[in-house]
């Protein structure tokens, strides 16, 4: 967020005005125009930016370009973390699944921090084959995954994941990625409120998880009971959440699925303790468009790009509708073992408003960020949701139980699976970008 001028410029931009006045003689009129607008820009400069911005930047393709969102660097500067360089020309978000025998990289038993959401062997899911597919991208290959070398990156240093249950699997996913690599003595994982620290002991180290579904203050930042329908967000208060991510080393943000209540989303002017709350309705795309906004000034303001990394992740995609992909009508993921094998395979549920704000709104920003791209290769896996194989917080309905179609989980990931890639990609961009 930028500072209002000082008094300074304040005073040398009425001492201009006094002399463009005595030498033009410019009218009394003119004169309380000017000033007028000179008062409201101090006061709502941010908001000006952010609602004439586009108006006023160069035009760029809609769709995403890896290229305009990768984090960006000064030439022979070296990014902090990496310790080598990609393939050139290579996007590793493009590509295929294959199978690999020797996945996954580490099993649903071993790791006791998945939530009971998450665990699919665990609540009856018969099959494994989702445990066992590898992202092979086009013409070049993923890092191995380094458990040794992310602990001893992180060495005194935090790293936090902030978003949704979404950002929370693929944060969980991470920590069983790195959690055999310590003594049992020497690690914990604590909740407190909307945060959950896991720490481990010997490397002064922690990965933590921020729960904020918008990013943005909301009605639905309760880490426990959040489900409403109603849904709220103010405007311009990032700081509310993010006074908690101050001195993160490593940042990995997300926020999607939250927005997708219909075509406008409602946006508190001012704060939720007014007795009369001035509320407006935004299309979701504005909408959302105002939450990157905000969370990239947040991001200039707090993190140095000198010596901390930031990155966002996609759209995690749903597969609620059979019919997407060529199944029967009224049909989900529910039963899916296989994958889908239309590279161009678009589901309905992925908004490309949305992604086409993402681009818009990244490939204008000069702050550092990385882009995890991870819908289109996460589109195909309808196999790897959890479906019905998971904990259900109230008792299922006879009628849901002779239908398991309708109480199907196609948001949420079992672990291991899908969401451990998101993290060889994240891996990949960390420390080779």
């Amino acid at each position: 967020m930028k500072p209002p001028p000082s008094s300074s410029s304040f005073s040398s931009s009425s001492s201009s005005s006094s002399s463009i006045l005595r030498k033009g003689r410019l009218s009394p009129y003119l004169v309380a125009l000017l000033a007028f607008i000179f008062f409201v820009t101090i006061l709502y400069g941010e908001d000006f930016s952010c609602i004439f911005g586009d108006q006023f930047e160069p035009h760029h393709p809609s769709h995403l370009r890896q290229s305009s969102l990768s984090t960006t660097k000064k030439k022979g500067e070296k990014l902090a973390f990496a310790i080598g360089e990609g393939e050139k020309g290579c996007d590793i978000f493009k590509g295929r699944w294959v199978w690999d025998e020797g996945r996954p990289l580490y099993e649903e038993w071993e790791c006791p921090y998945i939530q009971p959401q998450l665990t699919c062997q665990e609540h009856g899911r018969p099959d494994k084959d989702y445990q066992h597919w590898r992202w092979q991208p086009h013409g070049c290959s993923l890092p191995s995954f380094n458990a040794t070398l992310m602990l001893e990156s992180l060495r005194d240093k935090r790293m936090m994941f902030v978003g949704d249950s979404l950002n929370r699997g693929q944060y969980v996913s991470l920590v069983c990625l790195l959690h055999k690599m310590i003594p049992e003595n020497a690690k914990s994982m604590e909740t407190f409120g909307s945060l959950t620290v896991f720490t481990a002991k010997d490397y002064n180290a922690t990965i933590e998880f921020y729960w904020a579904p918008f990013l943005l203050e909301s009605n639905s930042d309760d880490a426990v009971v959040h489900r409403i329908s109603d849904r709220i967000v103010r405007k311009g208060s990032i700081n509310k959440h993010g006074k908690h991510w101050k001195g993160v080393d490593i940042m990995v943000f997300n926020t999607y699925l939250w927005w997708m209540t219909g075509l406008e989303f409602k946006i508190l002017q001012g704060s939720f303790d007014d007795e009369e709350k001035e509320i407006v309705q935004l299309p979701t795309e504005d909408a959302y468009r105002m939450a990157m906004k905000s969370m990239l000034r947040w991001v200039k303001k707090n993190m140095d790009p000198k010596k901390t990394r930031v990155f966002f992740t996609s759209m995690s995609p749903s597969h609620g509708k059979s019919i997407d992909w060529g199944g029967e009508p009224g049909g989900n993921c529910y039963n899916e073992t296989t994958l889908i094998e239309d590279p161009t395979y678009w589901g309905s549920d992925c908004r490309k408003g949305v992604m086409r704000v993402i681009g818009e709104v990244f490939s204008k920003s000069n702050v550092p960020i990385t882009f995890l791209n991870i819908t289109q290769l996460s589109s195909y896996r309808k196999d790897a949701h959890t479906s019905i194989y998971k904990k259900q917080w109230s008792p299922l309905t006879p009628e849901q139980l002779a239908n398991p179609v309708s109480y199907a989980d196609c948001v949420h990931w079992c672990l291991p699976g899908l969401q451990d890639t998101w993290n060889e990609l994240l891996f990949a961009k960390l420390f080779y970008p």
